[in-house]
């Protein structure tokens, strides 16, 4: 998905495009928890769609849960809706974050297989001279 080590710096453009991927993909896991959080919610714990929705996204955002859960079933959903959250979240930043990292870490690495040809280069041609005395 990446560039591989030996390959050049991604262009700005490419990069924009890598990290409107990225914003996509965390926006569809987003979206996706949030619909699950809302359908659990309104069907364990018979809250109507905008309180379901409402609690789905307080939790989503580690905020916490909004409305008290009476059943049992309810309060099955609410913990694992709450763990799955936070794997959910990670996850997000994750998905945000790599691009950014990845880029940074590339940059490094050229940098030093620059600074390492350059010193190959000088000792190739120190050993060139010697060859030629």
């Amino acid at each position: 998905m990446f560039e591989k080590k030996h390959q050049p710096l991604l262009p700005p453009p490419k990069f924009a495009a890598r990290m409107a991927r990225s914003f996509g993909v965390a926006i569809l896991i987003i979206a996706v928890s949030l619909g699950l959080g809302a359908a659990g919610y309104h069907f364990f714990g018979k809250l109507g769609w905008l309180d379901a929705l409402y609690n789905a996204s307080m939790i989503l955002t580690g905020m916490g849960p909004v409305d008290k859960m009476d059943s049992d079933a309810a309060k099955w959903f609410g913990t694992f809706y709450a763990l799955y959250s936070g794997v959910a979240f990670l996850t997000t930043m994750a998905v945000l974050a790599a691009p950014v990292f990845h880029r940074i870490l590339h940059t490094f690495n050229l940098d030093s297989e620059d600074e390492g040809d350059d010193d190959d280069s000088k000792s190739q041609s120190k050993q060139a001279k010697k060859k030629g005395r």
